[in-house]
C-alpha cells in the first residue's frame, strides 16, 4: 500500500521511500524516513496535492510523489499525547560555562582578540524566524513573511553594539544537501567563506524537524550556538525544553529566545561572540552509537561513517573539507562532494564495498540509513529534553481557518473573494479616496509654487521648467502613491498571515495544467506589487525549468508601477462608475494572456512536467503591525526616491528636448523640437494601433526606464493638462494603448534582475517577445473593435 491511498484522518507507518535523485533525498531530509508515522490531514479541493502531518508539522505532497512512499499499519488518527510532567525553570550555563559533552571535539588555538573582525552565518530552516532575528541583531528592517523561502539571497549586517561583528542572513534550508538554488547559496557560503561562527536558529515548537539541519552544521566543525526561537509560544502552550540537558548532549550553547519580542537576543550574542573568539568547536559530531550487535542499523551507519572518513582523510584535508561532513555527504551520494574529493579508482571500489555492507546490515539504502540514523538520535534527544506542550492556539486557529480557505467547496470561491476585495479596495475604495486626496495636495503645492514664481518675476523659461518640467511631471506620478501603498498593504497581509502558502496548495493542480508548480503562484502574486522581488522569489523553485518559465511569465502580472498609467488613461476617457471595473479587467487580461503564453511555452521550449510540490504549511499568524508598517514605508520611500531621481531626471530631459530644436534654439513649437524628431522615428510602429502621434511614442519609449515616466512624459508634453489627452486619443485608442502598456516590456530594473537570474540572452529575448505580444494583442483589440463597430 502506498501513501496516496490513505483517506483523510488515517495514519500509517512508512516502510520505504522509492525513487532516486534529489527529490527522494529531499523527502528523506524532510523526515519521511522508514518507521515514521504519517497522517493524511486533508486533500486539496481539486484532488491534489495532499496535506500530511509528519514529525509534528504539516507538509504538502502530490499524489505522484506519495505513490513512491510505501506504508503499513493503517489506523485512524488519534489525539496526540502531551507530556503531563512539568519541571521548574533551570538557569542554563552562562558564557564560557558550558560543560563537556560525552563526546568531545575541541580546538583551542589562541583566542581572537577583542575588537578583531568576526563573521557569523545565521542559518536555519525556512520559516523559523530567521529574518526576524537578523533584524533584531542588526537593527535593519528586512521584510519578514510567513511563507517558506522569504529570504532568497544573503543579506549582511553589523551586530548592534559590536562593530567588529558582522552577520549574514542566509536563505532557509532543511539540509546541507541542496535541493533548490537558494539552498545552494547557503551551503556554498558555509563551505567557501568559512565564517568564524554559526548562529543556528530553530523553531522551538518543532525541534524534531529543525535539529536535522543542526546535526549537519555541527559536522562542519565551526563554532556555533543554537537559538531556540518561539520559546514564548512553547511556554504559553504549557510546554518547556530542558536547556541544560539539551546542551549536555549536543555540546554547544543553547539559548532560548523570542526573536519577535527581542527576548534572549543579547545573551545569544554574548554566547556567539565567546564561542567564535575562543574557537570553541562543537564538542559532539558523532551521533550514532557503536555496537557489535548484529542487525543494529545505527551501529552499521557508525562503522560506515568511520571507515569512509579514514579512507578519504587525505583527499578531504587537501581541499579543506571537514572530515566527518565529507564522509556523511559521500555516503548520502552527494554528487558535488564526490566531484570535490575526486577519489582514485581504488578508493572508489573500497567505498562501494563499504556501502554494500551498510545496505546489507541495515536493510536500507545508504541515503535512507543516514536519514534514519539522524532522526533516531533526534527522537531520543527530544524524548529526554522536550516537555511536549498542548496543541497550540496558533495551530487550532489554523485548522479552523483552513476549513474554509482550503475547504473542498470554499477554497476557490474564498480566493476569488479575497482577491476581488483587494482590487476593489485598492482601485475603488481606500486607494481611490486617498489618491484623490493626494491629487488635491499635489495640485495645491504646484499652484502655490507657480504663484510664488510669478510673484517674484522669475525668468519665464526657468518658471516653465520648474512648473511644467519638474513639479507637474513628478506630481502626476506621486498622486498615485496611495493606490500603490494600498496594494502593497494587502499583499503584505496575505504573505504575513501565511495565506500565500495556502494559495499555492489550493492552486497547484490548476497551475500544473499550464506547466507550473503551485509554488509559482507566490512570485506571481508578489509580481502585482513589483517585478523585481517577484523575479528573485523564483529562487525558491527547485527546478531550473520552473524557475525560468515563471520568470518569463511574471511581466504579464501587472506591477504597481503601471497603475499611474492606467489611472491617467481610464480617468481621462471613462466615467467614474466604470473605472474600477476597467482597472480590474486589465489585471485579468494580463493573467489570461500569461496563461496562453504559458501553454505555448509548455508545448515548445519547456516540455516536461513541473517540479514536485513539496512544501511546509506554516500556521496562520497575526501580521505584525510593525512589520507591515515597515514594508509600506519601504515601498513608499522607494517610490518617492524613484520619483525624485529617475522620474525627475526624465521629466527634465523631456522638457529640455521638447523646448529646443535640432539647432539647440528654442523651438517655435513642440512639433519642431528635438523630442518630436526622436518620437517621429518610432511613431510609424504604433500607427497601425491607432496612436501615431509622436508624443505617445515618446512616452512609451521613456517607459522602458521606469513605467511611471510614461505619465510624467505625457504630462510634460501636454503642459500639465490631462484633458488634452482627448486630442491625442479616442476611447478606443485609449483601450488599445492600455492593452499595449499592460503587456509590453518591463522596466530596466526588472530586466536587469532577469539578466542576473536567467542570463542576458534570455532577458533580451523576453524584452523582444513582450513587445511583440503587446503589439499583436493591442492590434487584435483594435481590429476587433473596428469590426464590431462596422
Amino acid at each position: 500500500m502506498t501513501l496516496d491511498e490513505l483517506q483523510p484522518g488515517q495514519g500509517a507507518f512508512i516502510t520505504r521511500v522509492d525513487g532516486s535523485g534529489a527529490l527522494r533525498h529531499h523527502l528523506l531530509d524532510m523526515g519521511l524516513t522508514p518507521h515514521t508515522e504519517v497522517t493524511l490531514q486533508k486533500i486539496a479541493p481539486m484532488g491534489d496535492p495532499l496535506q500530511l502531518k509528519v514529525r509534528g508539522y504539516d507538509l504538502t505532497l502530490r499524489r505522484d510523489e506519495a505513490r513512491s512512499i510505501a506504508i503499513e499499519g493503517v489506523h485512524q488518527q488519534e489525539d496526540e499525547a502531551y507530556s503531563e510532567q512539568r519541571k521548574r525553570d533551570i538557569d542554563h550555563p552562562g558564557v564560557g560555562e558550558l560543560g563537556y559533552a560525552p563526546q568531545q571535539h575541541r580546538h583551542d588555538p589562541a583566542p581572537i582578540p577583542k575588537g578583531a573582525p568576526l563573521a557569523f552565518a545565521l542559518v536555519g530552516n525556512q520559516n523559523c524566524g530567521k529574518t526576524t532575528l537578523f533584524n533584531q541583531l542588526t537593527g535593519t528592517h528586512q521584510h519578514v513573511g510567513n511563507f517558506p523561502g522569504v529570504t532568497v539571497d544573503r543579506k549582511d549586517g553589523q551586530i548592534r553594539g559590536h562593530r567588529e561583528a558582522r552577520v549574514t542572513d542566509l536563505p532557509g534550508i532543511y539540509s546541507l544537501s541542496p535541493y533548490s538554488s537558494e539552498e545552494i547559496v547557503t551551503r556554498d557560503f558555509l563551505l567557501q567563506t568559512h565564517p568564524d561562527g554559526i548562529i543556528n536558529i530553530v523553531d522551538a515548537t518543532n525541534l524534531e524537524r529543525n535539529l536535522y539541519l543542526t546535526m549537519q552544521l555541527m559536522e562542519l566543525g565551526i563554532p556555533m550556538v543554537l537559538a531556540l526561537n518561539m520559546m514564548d509560544e512553547v511556554r504559553d502552550n504549557g510546554g518547556s525544553i530542558l536547556i541544560n540537558e539539551l546542551e549536555a548532549v549536543l555540546g554547544i550553547p543553547v539559548v532560548p529566545i523570542s526573536a519577535a519580542k527581542n527576548e534572549g537576543v543579547d545573551e545569544l550574542v554574548d554566547h556567539a561572540l565567546h564561542m567564535a573568539r575562543h574557537h570553541r568547536q562543537p564538542m559532539r559530531i558523532d551521533f550514532c552509537k557503536d555496537s557489535e550487535a548484529q542487525g543494529d542499523p545505527i551501529a552499521a551507519v557508525h562503522r560506515a561513517i568511520h571507515a569512509t572518513a579514514h579512507m578519504i582523510e587525505p583527499e578531504a584535508r587537501k581541499i579543506g573539507m571537514p572530515l566527518r561532513f565529507a564522509a556523511t555527504k559521500l555516503i548520502e551520494k552527494d554528487g558535488r562532494m564526490a566531484d570535490s574529493l575526486a577519489l582514485p579508482q581504488e578508493k572508489q571500489e573500497m567505498f562501494a564495498h563499504i556501502i554494500t555492507i551498510l545496505q546489507e546490515e541495515t536493510g536500507l539504502d545508504a541515503e535512507a540509513a543516514m536519514a534514519h540514523m539522524r532522526f533516531v538520535f533526534i527522537t531520543n534527544l527530544c524524548a529526554q529534553t522536550v516537555v511536549r506542550p498542548h496543541e497550540s492556539r496558533e495551530h487550532q486557529r489554523s485548522v479552523a481557518i483552513d476549513r474554509i480557505l482550503t475547504g473542498r467547496y470554499t477554497a476557490i470561491p474564498g480566493f476569488i473573494a479575497i482577491m476581488a476585495f483587494i482590487f476593489v479596495m485598492t482601485f475603488a475604495g481606500i486607494g481611490a479616496l486617498l489618491t484623490d486626496g493626494m491629487a488635491v495636495v499635489v495640485g495645491g503645492v504646484t499652484d502655490t509654487v507657480d504663484g510664488l514664481l510669478a510673484a517674484t518675476g522669475v525668468n519665464p523659461v526657468v518658471h516653465d521648467l520648474v512648473i511644467h518640467g519638474a513639479l507637474e511631471g513628478i506630481g502626476s506620478v506621486i498622486s498615485f502613491l496611495p493606490t500603490i501603498v494600498t496594494l502593497f498593504f494587502f499583499l503584505s497581509i496575505l504573505e504575513d498571515t501565511g495565506y500565500m502558502a495556502r494559495v499555492a496548495f489550493v492552486m497547484d493542480r490548476l497551475l500544473r495544467r499550464i506547466g507550473l508548480s503551485g509554488r509559482s503562484i507566490v512570485p506571481m502574486l508578489v509580481g502585482f506589487g513589483c517585478s523585481v522581488p517577484a523575479i528573485m522569489a523564483t529562487r525558491t523553485l527547485s527546478s531550473e525549468r520552473d524557475r525560468k518559465m515563471t520568470v518569463l511569465l511574471l511581466p504579464f502580472m501587472s506591477c504597481s508601477a503601471k497603475l499611474p498609467i492606467y489611472a491617467l488613461l481610464i480617468g481621462a476617457f471613462f466615467p467614474r462608475e466604470y473605472q474600477a471595473v476597467i482597472m480590474i479587467a486589465l489585471y485579468f487580461t494580463g493573467i489570461g494572456v500569461g496563461i496562453l503564453f504559458a501553454l505555448l511555452l509548455r508545448r515548445t521550449r519547456f516540455r516536461g512536467e513541473p517540479v514536485p510540490f513539496v512544501m511546509e504549511l506554516p500556521n496562520y499568524r497575526i501580521p505584525s503591525a510593525k512589520s507591515v508598517a515597515r514594508l509600506i514605508w519601504d515601498k513608499a520611500k522607494g517610490f518617492l526616491m524613484k520619483a525624485f531621481t529617475i522620474i525627475f531626471l526624465a521629466s527634465i530631459i523631456i522638457w529640455c528636448l521638447q523646448m529646443f530644436d535640432l539647432r539647440l534654439n528654442v523651438a517655435e513649437s513642440p512639433e519642431q523640437s528635438l523630442l518630436a524628431a526622436i518620437g517621429k522615428l518610432a511613431a510609424p510602429i504604433f500607427a497601425p494601433l491607432g496612436f501615431a502621434d509622436w508624443r505617445v511614442a515618446t512616452a512609451l519609449i521613456t517607459g522602458f526606464m521606469a513605467k511611471e515616466t510614461v505619465v510624467s512624459t505625457l504630462t510634460v508634453l501636454l503642459g500639465g493638462d490631462a484633458s488634452l489627452l482627448a486630442g491625442l486619443l479616442t476611447p478606443l485608442t485609449a483601450v488599445v494603448l492600455l492593452v499595449f502598456v499592460l503587456l509590453y516590456t518591463p522596466c530596466v530594473a526588472a530586466v536587469s534582475t532577469m539578466r542576473r537570474e536567467i542570463g542576458g540572452r534570455n532577458a533580451f529575448l523576453t524584452v523582444i517577445v513582450q513587445c511583440v505580444i503587446a503589439w499583436m494583442a493591442a492590434y487584435a483589440v483594435r481590429l476587433l473593435a473596428l469590426l464590431i463597430s462596422a
